[in-house]
Parts: structure tokens; sequence; C-alpha cells
């Protein structure tokens, strides 16, 4: 285990954190505030701040960090601890699929933004798309303790969950090239999406 997340550290976080923080950044409204939802140590938010120092980020998370890039509030995984359309977009970064009801934080994503949810997540399509996500998962999440309930959702069963909830996808991509070749053709595919949704 301790080769495998070394690699990984070494060969894939970093650029995967700057695809993300690029493309995350392209989706942002001018000016806006923005909560991140599960951002860590907010390694990617200080990379969007770079790209739009216009925005304002802050985050929420269950565990504190020592050492954060951005002013993160502590809360309990199920309701994000802000005023109904306290900010202006509200983002999660493969945050969802570690919940055992993302439409539990997806409500509350509609509720406090006032604008936009911009999330990141994956879809469970294509050959052996489950067991390719569940390694990708253990191997960049299980060495920090994070939960792993391995709750990957196909694309139409995100879809259906967005349109229930009244949020409207206005951007979806779901090319990302996180990953150099030869990777790429196994992990990439159509594995990876980022989505623009906008309340009804």
């Amino acid at each position: 285990m301790g080769l495998l997340a070394g690699l990984h550290e070494a060969l894939v976080f970093d650029r995967r954190t700057r695809v993300l923080s690029e493309r995350l950044a392209a989706l942002l409204p001018e000016n806006a505030r923005v909560l991140d939802v599960g951002c860590g140590d907010g390694s990617i938010d200080r990379l969007i701040a770079e790209h739009r120092p216009d925005v304002t980020l802050t985050g929420v998370d269950l565990i504190l960090r020592p050492e954060t890039h951005i002013p993160v509030t502590q809360f309990d995984g199920q309701r994000i601890p802000f005023d109904d359309g306290a900010f202006d977009v509200v983002m999660f970064v493969d945050v969802l699929h570690h919940t055992e009801d993302p439409e539990i934080l997806l409500a509350e994503a509609r509720r406090v933004a006032k604008r936009a949810v911009v999330l990141k997540d994956h879809t469970r399509d294509g050959l052996l798309a489950g067991p390719t996500l569940r390694f990708m998962d253990w191997v960049g999440n299980a060495p920090h303790g994070i939960p792993l309930p391995y709750n990957y959702w196909p694309e139409r069963r995100w879809r259906q969950a967005f349109a229930g909830l009244g949020l409207t996808p206005e951007v979806w991509l779901n090319k990302l090239d996180l990953y150099a070749a030869p990777a790429n053709w196994l992990f990439d595919r159509s594995l990876h999406f980022i989505a623009r949704l906008n309340p009804a």
C-alpha cells in the first residue's frame, strides 16, 4: 500500500490538482463567493485562486487540517452550516461518492447556492467501471482514512437526482484528461465528469 500511495502522489496528484483547478476555475462566475464542500486542505482552491483572483473561496470539511490554503469550517457532513443563498456557488470535488446519500448534500448545496452548483465526480458507466473506480478510490484515499462507501452512480442516476432537486446541467464535461498516457486509457475514459448545475 505504501508503494502504491507513493506512486499515486508522485504520478497522479499534482497533475490531477492542476487540471481540475483549471477546469473548475473556468466554470465560476465573475466575482463569485464560492463554498468548497469537502475541501480538505484547500490545495485545489489555492490553484483556482491563482487562475481567478476575482473569486472568494471558503471551505467546509468533516476534518479540520492543521494548515489550510483557505478558511475552513468544520461541519457534520450533512448540513452545510450557512444560511440560504449565502454563496454564489457551492462546489464539490470528488466528495459525493464518499457519502451514503449524495442527494442530502446536493439538496443542501441547492439551498445555499444562489447561482450554481459545480460538481466533479464519477460515472459508473462502461467496461469494469465499478472495479476501476474502487481501485482508484482505495489507492488515493485509504491511506488518509477517508470513508470509502464506493457509492458511484451511472450518469443516468446523476441526472435523475439533479432533475429531482431542480438543478439543470448547463455544462457537462466527461473528457477531463486527468492522467498522462498510458494511464489515461484505463483511468480517464468517461469515468469522470464536471458539471455546472443551475437552480431552476
